[in-house]
């Protein structure tokens, strides 16, 4: 999951040596988030047939073709496949290894097993820009560098994820394997709406992060250091791991609508760092919007993973990662467009208040839900 953000302190350096716009930086980063949905609804159930590991072997080869690609750039065109092909990768990693960390853990190990799931997610993808930001800024060859690391850790990865048992019992062989898009099992459906909608407003707020971020900083605070670059937007991801330690003590139910609640105080602090040009309020956006997504993250992993049937627990897990990432495509490529004519603080302006809406939304539903399901 490094992989698929290590390009983010990187995009300044690119549009210096290809010459492109902030719409397609966004548009980049965007075609990402399309692989990853792509493959989620076309694969994302594909592992509770034919088994976990050959799936995230599969992911991992995605993963180094996409290293490849951008070592071998040579224009827009290979940054296109480098971020397509990482999406492949994610989309085969999530729903996946989400279900198989599940599977593997003890007896009694669930619910930190699931912790160990979606922390290994955010962790991966908060490691990406730190990595390739301390690289860029203080190591020879800083377009080159990051992904020839990544590909060592690929490798090795490899090397771990062919040792492990498999855990789906009579999984066929991978050749059988065909495109089927996600069932939702009635008794999933009740909790995945909101579940969802929290996820998807999450996802949009780390997404302006990791593809704008940057320019902003660049632009209009005077930060270009990458190796600081880096570590902001790091920090939303490492914040949002945070924010899952939180859920076991309030429960997924209360965890989700309280998560909300705190995406909404992140999203106030982004507005204020966009309408001042402060620095101050944009890293205290990025700890409390990541510590708000963890908390929805995890609650909503918990709550949908518990309703769902154990035949189709890898299916429904990706359906709700496919609505996660349709928060980070479709409203960074929004702030993109609206950047040409309101400039990228009035832009971001127009997302976060949007972004509260939805996020107001999710929570009073869920908070009404509960009272309902309580009094029932």
């Amino acid at each position: 999951m490094a992989g698929t953000t290590l390009p983010t302190p990187l995009y300044g350096l690119y549009q210096e040596r290809i010459g492109f716009s902030e719409l397609m930086v966004t548009v980049v980063f965007a075609v990402y988030a399309f692989g990853v949905i792509g493959v989620l609804l076309l694969f994302g159930n594909v592992s509770d047939a034919v088994g976990r590991r050959p799936v995230l072997l599969c992911g991992l080869a995605c993963a180094g073709a996409s290293a490849v690609a951008f070592l071998a750039e040579q224009g827009l065109a290979w940054l296109f496949a480098g971020r397509l092909l990482s999406g492949f990768a994610a989309g085969l990693f999530t729903g996946t290894a989400t279900a198989y960390v599940l599977e593997l853990a003890p007896p009694g190990g669930r619910a930190r097993a699931a912790f160990t799931a979606t922390a290994a997610n955010m962790g991966g993808l908060g490691c990406g820009p730190l990595l390739a930001g301390l690289l860029a800024q203080y190591a020879p060859r800083p377009l080159t560098l990051p992904f020839a690391v990544h590909l060592l850790l690929l490798a090795a990865s490899f090397a771990v994820v062919r040792a492990l048992p498999e855990s789906v019992a009579g999984a066929r062989p991978l050749r059988t394997a065909r495109p089927r898009r996600p069932v939702l099992p009635a008794e999933v459906r009740g909790v995945f709406v909101p579940a969802g909608i929290a996820a998807f407003t999450g996802f949009a707020l780390l997404g302006v992060f990791t593809s704008v971020t940057p320019a902003f900083l660049a632009q209009d605070l005077g930060v270009r250091n990458h190796a600081a670059v880096g570590l902001i937007v790091a920090a939303a991801f490492f914040a949002s791991t945070g924010g899952q330690l939180l859920v076991p003590r309030l429960g997924a139910r209360r965890a989700i609508p309280l998560g909300c609640l705190v995406l909404i105080g992140g999203l106030g602090l982004l507005a204020l760092s966009l309408a001042t040009h402060a620095l101050a309020p944009l890293v205290l956006a990025a700890l409390v919007g990541g510590t708000g997504q963890g908390m929805t993250l995890r609650g909503a992993v918990g709550e949908v993973a518990a309703a769902a049937p154990d035949a189709h627990r890898g299916g429904v897990l990706s359906a709700l990662f496919v609505v996660a990432y349709l928060g980070i495509s479709v409203p960074v490529i929004g702030v993109g467009l609206l950047t040409g004519p309101l400039g990228l603080p009035d832009a971001g302006l127009v997302f976060t208040a949007c972004m509260a809406v939805l996020a107001a939304a999710s929570g009073a539903f869920l908070l009404h839900r509960a009272r309902v399901t309580s009094a029932t």
